[in-house]
């Protein structure tokens, strides 16, 4: 009678364990496929691929496809980043913002077209416009970020700005997009940003500046074409202080500055790379910049001044290099000024005027900076082929030179040229050469007038050096090759020039001191080597050289003596 009881029993036992036995496996897969759920999306976070056109982007090169390249972008941002793709076709837009950890990837074939209509763009009011003068540029990008880290545009494709929609056709006229000055759009614009990349994009016709970087650090910028000649302030690159940068295999054609650096920008490389614009190649203005260095370069058509670096009160640039550069049909090489404040100078030939006032306390500093390896072709501005506009050339930029002018309190020391050959134009005046009041102006070379020197003209410089360093002329030229107007500490050795057996001297020394001259050659018949003038001159050295070509080795005039000059065969 227990037997069926004690059957029953077991199998109620039994039954029980395999349903908690059961139970607990169809727990377990459900917490599994519950874990499987959370975990499985999460691998692919940061690097996943946001096609613009699932976003709604037509790209047929007529509708505006703003809002769909920025919902890609916002979706990417919110998933930790990734990568937007632009594909094939032409995607108009307006301005739009790029955000942390988002990599944006124009394909061959695809296009980012700027809207011909200014009511699409709007500024960046995170970006300032007042407290630095350097940042009274306008504030609108036709892709731009701000304080955002890890971004990255790349791709073989183009970003086109359309910037001749933005040029007025003539004074008071509005242009057809219907804004102009400083509400014109950048190509890119970033503020405040670091680990920026650009790479291989075709950056053509901004409306105002292609790559403007303000106040961002660790900024790459490798294998972009730069195309940007037709509006007015169309420059390249345009950086305002910053920090460890590098710009590297780049081609920019620009009709403004072609790469601009203003503000306290440090630890910039800039290499293997091709530069031409009617003004400014490498620009330089205020702040404090320091520890730069450019090197394997071709600037070409340059019909401004391809090294500019023009500081004012509080200004310093020290430790540049600027090494293995071809200067291919240039104007104005190089210049430096520094002190006082940037004021005008005479527009006529020629014409001299009373040195302005220099405010008191007024200083800037520009020292240890280095040209090596130049090659320069100098010749009078052209008008650029394909730029739209003309250039309207100043009197002083038809005879250029290198000038190196301190003003006032400023500082201007440690330069050094070595192994330099340039070929100047020539054509300079008698009345020219005899110059010799430059008016007080830390400007430009155009800003200061026509220049007493066809070659080289320092003022105010402190150990100053000159090794293997050549000057011609392919035109005759009346001025000295070089003019030293209160330079003290320098050193000349391995210099060649070609004279003028009619102007007054190859070289001219104006109340200049310490002055060593060694194994120095004319080049062509000079009337004299060397003129020295100011009762100031003093404990200047010839030694040795080839001056055979020259009547008369050394001259003396207004005040400077034979005492002054020490000759050693």
């Amino acid at each position: 009678m227990d037997q069926p009881n004690e059957l029953s029993s077991r199998r109620k036992w039994m039954g029980l364990a395999v349903g908690a036995s059961l139970g607990t496996g169809l727990a377990a897969v459900a917490e599994a496929r519950a874990a499987k759920q959370t975990v499985v999306p999460a691998k692919d976070l940061g690097v996943r691929t946001y096609n613009i056109r699932d976003f709604g982007a037509k790209g047929d090169g007529v509708t505006l496809d703003t809002a769909a390249v920025q919902a890609a972008i916002d979706a990417c941002a919110k998933d930790q980043g990734g990568t937007v793709v632009v594909p094939a076709g032409v995607f108009v837009i307006g301005t739009i913002e790029l955000k942390s950890n988002v990599t944006l990837f124009i394909a061959a074939a695809g296009k980012l077209l700027g809207s011909a209509d200014g009511k699409q763009y709007h500024a960046a009011d995170a970006i300032p416009l007042s407290g630095d003068s350097t940042l009274e540029d306008g504030n609108v990008g036709l892709i731009y970020a701000v304080k955002a880290e890890n971004i990255t545009i790349e791709g073989t494709g183009t970003i086109d700005g359309q910037g001749a929609q933005f040029h007025s056709p003539a004074r008071g006229v509005a242009p057809p997009a219907g804004i102009s000055g400083s509400h014109r759009p950048y190509h890119l614009l970033f503020y405040r940003c670091k680990n920026l990349n650009i790479r291989d994009i075709f950056l053509y016709d901004s409306a105002y500046h292609s790559v403007r970087v303000i106040e961002s650090s660790f900024v790459k910028a490798d294998g972009l074409r730069i195309y940007n000649r037709v509006n007015g302030n169309n420059d390249g690159f345009h950086f305002i202080s910053c920090q460890y940068v590098a710009v590297s295999n780049c081609t920019v054609q620009s009709q403004d500055d072609a790469c601009a650096l203003f503000g306290s920008c440090k630890y910039v490389t800039i290499t293997n790379s091709s530069f031409s614009t009617r003004w400014s190649v490498f620009r330089f203005g205020g702040g404090q910049a320091e520890n730069i260095a450019v090197s394997n370069c071709i600037i070409y058509q340059a019909y401004g001044c391809p090294i500019k670096i023009q500081g004012g009160p509080n200004s310093r640039f020290e430790n540049f290099i600027f090494s293995n550069l071809i200067m291919h049909r240039v104007t104005g090489p190089i210049s430096i000024g520094v002190g006082g404040r940037r004021q005008q100078g005479p527009e006529v030939e020629g014409q001299t005027t009373p040195a302005p006032p220099v405010p008191p306390g007024s200083s800037g500093v520009a020292r240890n900076i280095s040209f090596t390896g130049i090659r320069a072709a100098v010749v009078e501005p052209e008008q650029l082929p394909d730029l739209p506009m003309a250039s309207n050339f100043r009197p002083g930029e038809l005879h250029s030179c290198i000038d190196l002018n301190a003003i006032g309190e400023g500082v201007l020391e440690n330069i050094t040229f070595d192994d330099v050959q340039i070929t100047f134009p020539g054509g300079g005046s008698a009345e020219q050469a005899a110059l010799r009041d430059v008016p007080q102006i830390a400007g430009e070379y155009f800003e200061i007038g026509v220049l007493p020197a066809y070659a080289l003209y320092a003022r105010n410089v402190r150990a100053l050096t000159l090794s293997n360093v050549r000057f011609g002329v392919s035109a005759p030229d009346l001025r000295p090759a070089v003019v030293f107007d209160h330079v003290e500490d320098a050193a000349i050795n391995g210099f060649g020039a070609e004279g003028n057996a009619e102007a007054e001297s190859l070289l001219r020394f104006i109340d200049s001191r310490d002055v060593l001259l060694s194994a120095s050659r004319v080049l062509s018949p000079a009337a004299v080597f060397l003129q020295v003038e100011g009762a100031e001159s003093g404990n200047i050295t010839v030694d040795g050289g080839d001056l055979s070509k020259a009547n008369e080795q050394v001259a003396f005039r207004t005040g400077a003596t034979k005492a002054s000059v020490k000759l050693r065969a």
